[in-house]
Order: C-alpha cells, then structure tokens, then sequence
C-alpha cells in the first residue's frame, strides 16, 4: 500500500497517470537524436485526502542526474528578473534582511543571492548551495558550494533562502528536517521557502505543470503542515507571481497544529475530466493554425517540453521552441528533439504563430514578435 510521504495516511489512487515521461524538462540536449534518448519514467500523481499534499507515487530519484548540462534559469526574461527583484527588495527592505549572513540552498547560477547582495548596498553575505553551480565558487562576501546543504557543512545563518527546490524532493519532510537539524547553531534564522501553488495548478487545470521533477506539490495548507510536522513555526504563507507561486516565511520555534487540507482532494478528483478536454481543443487548434503557417511554442523550460511531449510526441506540428536563455539556444528539447532557437530566428524559420507557455510573459513576448508573427491564444 502506498502511503502519503507527508503524513502517512493511506494514498488516494493517482488522478493523473503518464508513461514515459522525459524525467528532466531542463536538461537539453546537443541533437535530436541525444533528446529522444533520454531517460524516462511514470507519472502517477495522487492527492492525499488527509493533508492536500500531491505526489508522484511512482518517483524514482535514481533516473535523476542533475548536473552542468542542467539549466532552468529565469532571470533572462523581464518578467521574471522583475519577480526575483521584487523579492529580493522585499526581503531587505520589508523584512530586515541587511547585514545579514544568508544561505540559499539550490542556489541555481547564483542570481538571487547577488541579488540580495546588491540590494541590500552589499552588507548581506551569502553562501549559495547547488549541485549544478556552474561558476566561480569565489570568496569573501559571496561563495557557493557545488553541493547539498545540511548538518554537515552548515554555516552560521541569519536567513536562509529556498526556492524552487521543496517541489523536487521525494520526501520533503526529510529536507525540512534537515534543515531544521542545520540551524541549530543558529537559532534566529528566518526561512523563507518559494514553490509552485497545487493549487493554483489544479483550479486552472494546467496540464504542463505537471512534470516528472516535480515530484512534490504543495496548497497553503499542506505546505504549513509539512513545515510544523518538520519543528518550525510558519510566520505567513501568501501567493506571489501572479498567483502561481506559494511564498512562505517561518522560523525556528514551537510549531503550531498541521492545518487542514483546503479543497485539493476535490480539484485533483475534478481534474482528468478538464485535462481530457483540454488535450483535444489543443490539438484541434494545433491543426488549425497548422493550416495557416508554422507554430512556435515560446519557453523551453520544464512547461514548454512537457507541452511538447504532450502534445506534439512526434515534433511534426510544432516547428520549434523559442528561449531567450542564450545557453538553451542551438540544442535540443528533452523527449520529442524540437529545436530550441533565439526570437531573433521566428522570421527566418517563417514562424506565423507563437504559442506562450505562461501567460504572466506575454507582454515580453508580444515586444519580440517579428512582423508577421503573433501570439496564438489558446481559444478560438
């Protein structure tokens, strides 16, 4: 029998169910041939009744390799600069994180933790984890460390900084206590977490967000009770980016009771019947716009491949994915082998329609079009 990772009650059987399913949407290929090779595994996502907490019950970390030939950087698009900046101001002006010593774990390329350094008139230092840390480790106010945070090479923090890492771990609370063992030596440290909202996914039946590294998803509900069942005490959970993302901010401390799941059961038990819907109005409009010109999907990140294996296995209706992130340029999407080019190619490749993957960039993406060329929505 399978059970929750989060609270042990019995799993609900999984609402959503994929097979062979590129493992790694950021890890990009050097040909096409080399993508399609690539390794794969299920999908079998499930809701449990008893906390709201979503899973892949058929996970398996060791199809996992992440390493230098994995990118998902973000800072390269306005929008999302303009997020990680507002963040970063947030926590230096708002919350007081100035002379500070922060650690982030799953620190990526470093962009948030320079951030936080800038912001702050470079009186914050920073120690940034990643096991795909690909620069200069460095020195003095700012280093980082290809590899993983824990009890043995933890430093002395004031705030540590996590984003985007909770949703990629199998057993999060192993994580949570991990860090929770970490801060001994610091026991004033504020923590502050950023994860995709289950929710947010679910409501608006998102079927790209659902992707084998995310193996685990969180509501404002379940996120709190992972983190009181871990020994802290959430301070606040709120949503940011447009809605899409679950900030939370907690510390050390007596942990309140786990609150109660907040509706997921209910929209994941809902949800098959909306994606099947979803599925054929998107190939019918991939076909209709097919007639009419070559179709682009804008973002090669983990929405766009998941998108392409789902909806064009073949790479026969989409003619490439569009990246502003320079290192993506000129290789190839995970699974299906589309290739991944700069905007500045959409007029040489004669692309007439640009499908965007999120619609929080559709300003960005709408300034970059070439004549000729627009956004597609999604509806007729």
């Amino acid at each position: 029998m399978t059970v929750c990772p989060l609270c042990a009650a019995p799993a609900a059987p999984p609402f959503l169910r994929r097979d062979n399913v590129p493992v790694l949407q950021n890890h990009t290929a050097a040909s096409a041939a080399e993508a399609r090779a690539m390794p794969r595994g299920a999908l079998r996502m499930a809701a449990c009744d008893a906390c709201g907490f979503v899973f892949n019950s058929a996970f398996d970390a060791a199809l996992l390799r992440y390493g230098p030939g994995y990118d998902n950087t973000q800072s390269h698009s306005p929008a999302f600069a303009a997020h990680l900046d507002a963040l970063a101001r947030y926590l230096v002006r708002d919350r007081g994180v100035r002379g500070a010593r922060i650690v982030e774990i799953g620190c990526g390329q470093g962009d948030f933790l320079r951030r936080l350094t800038e912001w702050s008139g470079a009186a914050n230092s920073g120690v940034g984890f990643d096991p795909a840390y690909a620069g200069e480790c460095g020195g003095g106010a700012l280093r980082f460390v290809r590899g993983l945070y824990g009890p043995d090479n933890a430093v002395p923090a004031d705030a540590v900084v996590c984003r985007h890492v909770i949703e990629h771990v199998a057993d999060p609370l192993a994580l949570l206590r991990t860090l929770r063992a970490a801060l001994a030596t610091s026991p004033q440290a504020r923590v502050f977490f950023e994860t995709p909202d289950a929710a947010w996914i679910l409501r608006h039946a998102v079927p790209w967000d659902f992707f084998y590294e995310h193996c685990s998803l969180f509501s404002a509900a379940s996120l709190t009770s992972a983190f009181a069942r871990a020994g802290f005490r959430v301070a606040e959970v709120r949503h940011v980016f447009a809605g899409q993302y679950l900030w939370l901010e907690a510390g050390l401390g007596e942990p309140h009771a786990a609150d109660a799941p907040d509706g997921i059961a209910a929209l994941a038990q809902d949800y098959p019947a909306r994606e099947a819907a979803q599925a054929s109005a998107w190939r019918d409009r991939l076909a209709r716009l097919s007639a009419t010109g070559k179709i682009a999907v804008w973002g090669a990140g983990a929405k766009g491949a998941t998108f392409a294996s789902l909806a064009d296995p073949q790479a026969t209706a989409i003619d490439c994915l569009i990246d502003i992130n320079p290192a993506k340029q000129g290789r190839c999407v995970p699974g299906t082998g589309h290739p991944i080019l700069a905007p500045s190619m959409l007029a040489a490749r004669g692309v007439r329609h640009v499908l965007p993957m999120n619609p929080a960039y559709h300003r960005e993406i709408e300034a970059q079009l070439p004549p000729g060329t627009a956004i597609a929505e999604w509806a007729d």
